[in-house]
Order: structure tokens, then sequence, then C-alpha cells
């Protein structure tokens, strides 16, 4: 069975190297775009006024690593 490159929050801030707040940040700032580099999750287990979020761990990589090269080193927005 072929595995989903859709991963939980928490799984794409561990692969990442970054934290959860930061995946936010990156979301509002429109580094990471929705549809293509995240999604809310479809979870019943989760309140309307507190979705969780999965990431497709490849495409958030290549865009992450695009804006290292191209804008301010992530390393400054990651604090």
């Amino acid at each position: 069975m072929k595995q989903s490159p859709w991963v939980s929050e928490t799984e794409a801030s561990k692969k990442l190297g970054v934290s959860r707040q930061t995946l936010e940040y990156w979301r509002e700032i429109g580094y990471l775009k929705p549809g293509t580099h995240w999604r809310s999750s479809t979870s019943m287990k989760n309140k309307l006024w507190e979705p969780s979020f999965i990431y497709h761990l490849r495409w958030c990589k290549e865009i992450l690593d695009y804006w290292k090269s191209h804008d301010v080193p992530i390393s400054n927005i990651a604090a």
C-alpha cells in the first residue's frame, strides 16, 4: 500500500525541523499555500474552532528550500 504524502502537523514539524508555531506562521504569511502545502484535517475529533492541519511534506520542503535561497534565512523566522 502506498503511503500518503500528507502528514500530521506534529510529524511535519519534526521532519521539517521547525516548531508547530513556525508552521502556523508560514501559513499566515503565505509561504505555505492552502490546498497545496496544507489542508484542514477532516478528523471528527477536532472542534470546529480548533482545527488541525495536515501537510504535504515534499511540497513543503520544496517551498521552504526555495525561500531559504531567495528570502530571509529560515532561521530568522523560525524562532
